[in-house]
């Protein structure tokens, strides 16, 4: 923890979210202290997410109360989807009743049917089994339903697609308390990395076609994507150069999340600085009710600067990460993390 803490603040993050797909799972108080209590040792802010099920296993619903007290900030069954409607139902009645939201990965497993790449063009051309669209989207309209019965706080983990775009826009309209997230590869790649790439660029959900791409930055520009996440996923190499059936989803992102934010979205799109930096401090401390991401008197000095003119080149030097396994190496991009300050003490970067 203590390692990937520091990545985090060589990458400008004052505060981070431990998903719970680790070893053991995080579905008992007792683990969510201990991580706390870890967290302490290093030099940024780690706050716990639980699962959702106990073990993670999508069939009992984890005792939330006795988590929330522990100190988790919100639940996931991170990697994997909640297929049960009725589990679903449940954790987002309790997660009105505790003030927390469900973070939900939207995958239908029976429309993925063990895809490994975007349905499409790619696919086929590659010869590799697709994960259409639709396994996203069909879990998304699920759960906003369930939230609109149930008045719970449902988030929607890396969203990929358009039309998950338009699902989620049409359940803020009427008033469904639903958030969402993406992740800065879905915005700044699309599937046909996937040729040069292979397995680095394997992830899930995948990378999707350019119509999906722009989807997703004029969903981040129209404010129905609240949050830019990186989706951290590292793997040691020797896992990742496997064949593209056996290889892990999942790529670093912690590293590349800001110069990609700069290049992509502020220098490529018009985002201004403040608009695409909100999605990644004060809009995913409002959403876990975190007295955090903001710059005001009497709050906590958690600070990032950043140089948005200074180039970077994604290589085997700036990588601080032990894993290497990212779609970027090579791309030279925009913007520098100069210094990252945690609580009024300097954790990267010299003075």
């Amino acid at each position: 923890m203590i390692g990937g803490s520091m990545v985090a603040a060589k990458s400008g993050f004052t505060s981070v979210c431990t998903m719970p797909n680790t070893r053991p799972v995080i579905d008992n108080q007792a683990l969510v202290r201990f991580i706390k209590l870890e967290a302490e040792k290093g030099p940024i802010n780690v706050f716990p997410i639980a699962t959702v099920s106990k073990g993670g296993t999508g069939e009992e619903i984890t005792e939330m109360g006795e988590l929330v007290s522990g100190g988790a900030v919100g639940f996931s069954d991170d990697g994997k989807p909640v297929m049960s409607s009725i589990l679903m139902r449940r954790a987002l009645e309790y997660s009105r009743m505790f003030d927390v939201p469900i973070i939900a990965h939207s995958e239908d497993l029976l429309l993925a049917d063990d895809g490994i790449i975007n349905e499409g063009y790619t696919s086929i051309q590659l010869g590799l089994k697709g994960i259409p669209n639709e396994a996203e989207e069909v879990m998304i309209a699920r759960d906003a339903l369930l939230a609109r019965l149930t008045k719970g706080r449902l988030h929607i983990a890396h969203v990929s697609s358009a039309g998950s775009i338009q699902i989620i826009r049409w359940a803020k309209e009427i008033g469904i308390n639903i958030t969402c997230e993406t992740a800065p590869h879905y915005f700044s790649l699309t599937d046909e990395a996937v040729i040069e790439q292979l397995s680095m660029a394997k992830m899930n959900p995948p990378l999707r076609t350019e119509a999906d791409r722009t989807g997703i930055i004029e969903g981040l520009r129209r404010g129905t994507i609240d949050v830019i996440a990186t989706d951290h996923a590292p793997h040691l190499m020797n896992e990742k150069m496997q064949e593209m059936e056996y290889a892990p989803f999942g790529i670093i992102g912690l590293e590349t999340a800001v110069p990609l934010v700069i290049t992509v979205l502020v220098r490529e799109n018009g985002f201004s600085l403040l608009e695409a930096f909100a999605k990644m401090t004060v809009n995913p401390a409002k959403i876990l009710k975190l007295d955090r991401g903001e710059l005001a008197p009497g709050k906590i000095a958690d600070i990032t600067i950043v140089d948005p003119e200074k180039k970077i080149v994604v290589d085997e030097k700036f990588i601080l990460s032990k894993c290497k396994n990212t779609p970027f190496m090579g791309r030279e991009l925009y913007g520098s993390v100069e210094y990252t300050i945690c609580d009024g003490k300097v954790v990267w970067g010299n003075l």
